[in-house]
């Protein structure tokens, strides 16, 4: 006995069995009946796939097809021939002088004359004065000042005796010293108050005096500054 079924294809319930007592559908109201499923209208495929024909398929009186590109392959084109070198333009020969090369010696032969500068003096020795409490003072310029230096205007002199035993009967420019070179010695012109002294005799202001190896220069009364004279050539 076949089972009530909806034959509604759009229904829920289409072609699902439903209680024999059952008149119509419960979800659409369609009539039931015997629905059977539908059956599809394209008939099934049974043609076989088609065959791959290889190569060797051929038979031998006949050449597979050959394809060949139809892009014609580039050449490289060799390039162009140089140029043959000009020849050089070389600039025409020069026309011969017309003046004859002069057989005639110089007019200035070179002189055999010895030059007349005299040589070079040689330096200027160093003048050291030796003080009796064992310092040492040096001089080697052309002319200086022997003295002690000045607070008040900052004056520093050539030799400054600043900070030696009695420094006070010492003048700020006491006595000028200079290189006499016509009579290769060192020159003493005193220009103190106090007076200066040469192996115990008095110099006069303004006047110039040697000095030698040997010397006692005195600065001041009473022997107070001392310095021992050397001249060291």
């Amino acid at each position: 006995m076949s089972a009530n079924r909806c034959p509604n294809s759009k229904c829920e319930y289409f072609n699902r069995v439903l209680p024999n007592n059952a008149k119509v559908c419960p979800m659409c109201g369609t009539p039931l009946g015997n629905a059977i499923a539908p059956k599809s209208s394209t008939p099934p495929n049974t043609s076989s796939p088609p065959k791959v024909v290889n190569q060797t398929d051929y038979p031998a009186s006949i050449n597979p097809p050959s394809y060949q590109s139809s892009s014609v392959p580039y050449v490289e084109q060799p390039p162009p021939p140089l140029p043959p070198p000009s020849p050089p333009a070389y600039p025409p020969p020069a026309a011969p002088s017309a003046y004859p090369p002069s057989a005639t010696p110089s007019a200035y032969p070179s002189s055999a004359t010895p030059s007349a500068y005299p040589p070079p003096s040689s330096p200027r020795p160093v003048l050291r004065l030796m003080h009796s409490s064992g310092r040492e003072f040096r001089f080697f310029r052309e002319d200086g000042y022997i003295g002690r230096r000045s607070q008040m205007s900052g004056r520093i002199p050539e030799i400054d005796l600043f900070g030696i035993p009695n420094e006070g009967v010492v003048s700020r420019a006491h006595a000028r010293i200079y290189w006499d070179a016509n009579q290769n010695a060192y020159i003493i012109i005193d220009n103190s108050r106090n007076g200066t002294y040469l192996n115990g005799n008095f110099l006069a202001s303004g006047v110039p005096y040697r000095l030698s190896n040997g010397d006692l220069l005195q600065l001041g009364q009473n022997n107070l500054v001392t310095f021992t004279v050397s001249v060291i050539f």
